[in-house]
């Protein structure tokens, strides 16, 4: 057995799902256009230079404080369908590659800084085996606004490790893919990466070493 992990945000899937997902909540909340105009923008602020990623993913799920788990979930699957009707969300030679390594029987794992609500619909329509990423506190049914457990940077490599520890597989058997710099521990973790997209620190580490690397194409 072997494990192949991705990164889904613009690695497997052409968006940043949390605030694609957020665009289309605002949209099934009844926001007037201007409303969900502001609310967006405010929301992809937090992308602005100088704000550490980490920081950044804890300010927009307080975003979500008091929302009903199961009706954000429910949103999340209708924003899936939505784009499985429109096309172009997955990246069609990453999903390829995924789709080949479980053909060959590898346990596919998805690493992401994203949460539940957007990323199990696609890892059910892609069979992923295990889905780590960010995990959001919820009581009582409702989402506090707090995270549970975050999924980014150095997180990811060190929930594979944790799979790998547990299950007994080498490393060096296993492939991964990311687009971003911030993804290269999970990258030189196993002993096959592979780099997607432009990113140009990442296309420069995966040049060094020779890597392999995919345009990242939308399907």
């Amino acid at each position: 057995m072997m494990f192949a992990f991705f990164d889904v945000d613009e690695t497997l899937i052409s968006v940043k799902s949390m605030f694609d997902f957020y665009d289309y909540y605002l949209a099934a909340a009844g926001l007037s256009e201007r409303e969900q105009h502001e609310a967006s923008a405010r929301a992809r602020a937090l992308l602005g230079p100088g704000v550490p990623r980490a920081q950044a993913n804890q300010l927009f799920y307080r975003r979500f404080a008091g929302c009903e788990a199961a009706k954000v979930a429910g949103i999340g699957r209708a924003w899936f369908a939505d784009h499985q009707r429109r096309g172009g969300l997955f990246h069609g030679d990453v999903l390829a590659a995924l789709r080949e390594h479980k053909a060959a029987g590898a346990r596919v794992v998805f690493l992401s800084g994203s949460f539940r609500a957007v990323l199990d619909p696609v890892a059910e329509y892609c069979g992923a085996d295990v889905v780590c990423c960010t995990e959001l506190e919820v009581r009582d049914g409702v989402l506090t606004g707090g995270i549970a457990r975050a999924m980014i940077g150095d997180a990811k490599a060190e929930a594979a490790r944790e799979l790998l520890a547990e299950s007994g597989v080498a490393a060096a058997d296993c492939h991964a893919y990311g687009d971003h710099s911030s993804d290269l521990g999970l990258l030189r973790l196993v002993g096959h990466p592979v780099a997607v997209g432009a990113d140009p620190e990442l296309a420069t580490v995966a040049a060094g070493h020779g890597w392999r690397s995919l345009a990242g194409v939308p399907g």
